[in-house]
């Protein structure tokens, strides 16, 4: 049985067509709104997952009590500073997180529409936007930016309840500067960029095999060719892509989902970014 909506809910204990006395009010708010100490109906059994708790002791979801966030602590003119303290924040030895970085990049693909998601780590942070790398000529989100050169990342720091949405156009970054950010990779790494045929599909090389020899083959051939080189060049076909951003939101997770949530938004580079406050 799916639970009643909130609405059905007050029509327990008033029906609509009665307004709620002001003296009840509150009773029916603190019913509503109060973290309850059961469930109100058991879990539906013909589902595999249904209403997932957060505590198993209630039977209810987690609720986000650790920090608020308000509009004077927020820069008026760039959401890059705010992002900047937050990622500073996850990134401390008592935040409780452990790959700030990383985060969900979705792409899609026209004319179809057709959204793909992947978890990849931001690598490099700047006033213009956010870098990741990537196999530019093979990778499923290079195919979709190069018909649709848009993009969303979403950076979610569960112990901080904390997440950040970033929207914006897509540009490849210089070879020089994907250079400077491949030198940085283990060597494994570097040849894993060559070798690796980002998002196609790998050929069984003969019984009991599943594809894996067919990379470790190439893998192989990459390490003979650059056998005693310690500078190798980062691929033409991999590099870096920026994000510019034209709308990043805030959200910091509040009791009873009232969460706190800011957007800024912004029509093109050069303009002025706007700040408002989102309802939950």
């Amino acid at each position: 049985m799916t639970p009643p909506a909130a609405d059905s809910a007050v029509r327990t204990f008033f029906p609509l067509e009665h307004p709620i006395p002001s003296y009840a009010s509150k009773f029916v708010h603190s019913r509503l709104f109060s973290t309850a100490k059961m469930a109100l109906h058991s879990a539906d059994t013909s589902k595999l997952i249904f209403a997932p708790a957060g505590h198993q002791a209630t039977g209810q979801a987690e609720q986000f009590t650790k920090g608020t966030l308000v509009r004077s602590q927020l820069n008026p003119t760039s959401p890059i500073p705010q992002f900047h303290a937050w990622f500073s924040r996850a990134q401390e030895n008592d935040s409780g997180v452990d790959h700030p970085e990383s985060c969900t990049l979705s792409t899609a693909s026209l004319p179809s529409g057709r959204i793909s998601s992947r978890t990849v780590y931001l690598k490099e942070l700047d006033n213009r936007g956010f870098v990741i790398y990537t196999n530019l000529g093979t990778s499923r989100k290079a195919a979709d930016i190069a018909t649709n050169p848009r993009a969303a990342m979403l950076f979610f720091w569960e112990s901080l309840q904390r997440q950040v949405h970033v929207e914006g156009r897509v540009e490849k970054i210089s070879r020089e500067e994907s250079q400077t950010y491949y030198d940085t990779r283990a060597r494994g790494s570097r040849i894993g960029a060559w070798a690796s045929r980002q998002s196609q599909v790998l050929e069984p090389q003969g019984d009991g095999d599943d594809g894996r020899k067919q990379l470790e083959g190439w893998v192989k051939e990459v390490e003979k060719r650059f056998e005693g080189q310690e500078k190798i060049p980062v691929p033409e076909f991999w590099g870096g892509l920026r994000i510019i951003p034209d709308r990043i939101e805030f959200w910091q997770g509040r009791e009873s989902r009232l969460h706190d949530r800011f957007v800024y938004e912004r029509e093109g580079e050069e303009e002025e970014w706007t700040l408002k406050r989102l309802s939950p």
